[in-house]
């Protein structure tokens, strides 16, 4: 299939401040810097969104993606870490009894504690960023292919493009994406966390990333799924036998579907492991867990509608990743 202006595009997964490592990845590619932007002749990039919170240079990762969106050489999709520090660092309505849209509880602290940290003597430019977030859209759908953090959910997809036909949030939009019981939060919260099944009451999982949970995720690619094995999709196992656990009317309802027959689908999200590989013929998890010292992952599209696992390219993440490519002005952010 013919693909407008460009000979494809090169998406790139969840890299949660592993600048250095993004800055790698984009040469392995054949992107090289011209006035301060990483171009290539013929390719665009499309990022997955979490550039932030975590890793040793978020900052240097949030330039060199924006740099790149601004002058039209990527485009990128919202991710539950920029949706998260938007809500941070959001004043609450008078009315709600709260002072933040999202409450600086311990958790939410600590989730954001390093991006905080590296912007806190760059306070123009974290205000400077908080106003580029704003105008990430949650989707992108261009060319056959189609981008989302989390989860496509055709229906609220759809309820998205006749609320916001550009597909981003305005500040109506972000105030009621905190309140569970409206259409924006369904909206948000699908399409940038895609679906959970909560663990039985007093069993929780001790998560990798040190924290502690009492869902699980799922995947949405699953067509008839009879027990909770069938979904799961992250690195923890279940409890116990939970694998074998029958779902519950209830909790199928509550999953979205996307079936054999529809457009590529790209997301990010799921901090996979391992060497990359895809879940479906037409779907590709770009989240191999980069700033756990795994993989931060690209695919490299050019047209086809079925994808291929020889089509991912990657590098790992070292230990030093704060150490960058000698040509790399430090200063340049």
């Amino acid at each position: 299939m013919a693909v407008s202006k460009t000979e494809g595009y090169d998406l790139i997964g969840d890299i949660h401040g592993c600048g250095a490592t993004l800055a790698a990845l984009l040469e392995k590619l054949g992107y090289t810097q011209h006035g301060g932007v990483y171009r290539h002749p013929r390719r665009k990039v499309i990022f997955l969104g979490d550039l932030i919170d975590r890793g040793p240079r978020i900052r240097l990762a949030v330039s060199i993606a924006r740099r790149m969106v601004e002058a039209g050489e990527a485009y990128i999709v919202m991710g539950n870490h920029e949706y998260n520090a938007l809500a941070y660092c959001h004043p609450a309505p008078a009315t709600s009894g709260k002072r933040w849209l999202r409450e600086h509880t311990p958790r939410h602290n600590r989730i954001i504690q390093d991006t905080l940290e590296q912007y806190r003597d760059h306070t123009n430019e974290w205000d400077d960023t908080l106003a580029w977030f704003k105008t990430i859209p949650l989707f992108l759908e261009l060319d056959g292919i189609r981008v989302v953090h989390a989860c496509w959910d055709n229906a609220l997809i759809a309820e998205l493009r006749q609320r916001s036909p550009n597909a981003c949030m305005d500040e109506a939009f972000l105030i009621e994406s905190t309140n569970p019981s409206t259409q924006a939060f369904r909206i948000l919260d699908r399409l940038t966390r895609g679906t959970h099944v909560p663990l039985p009451s007093g069993i929780e999982i001790h998560s990798g990333d040190g924290f502690t949970r009492k869902s699980f995720r799922t995947h949405f690619w699953s067509q008839a799924p009879q027990v909770w094995g069938d979904v799961v999709f992250q690195p923890d196992n279940l409890p116990g036998d939970l694998e074998a656990r029958p779902l519950t009317d209830t909790e199928r309802a509550r999953l979205s579907y996307y079936g054999p027959d529809e457009p590529p689908l790209f997301i990010g999200h799921y901090w996979c492991e391992g060497i990359p590989a895809l879940p479906t013929a037409n779907i590709a998890c770009l989240d191999y867990s980069a700033v756990k010292y795994g993989r931060l992952v690209a695919y490299r599209w050019s047209g086809e509608t079925k994808l291929s696992a020889d089509h991912f390219v990657w590098v790992r993440v070292p230990k030093e990743e704060n150490v960058l490519p000698q040509h790399w002005e430090v200063d340049a952010v």
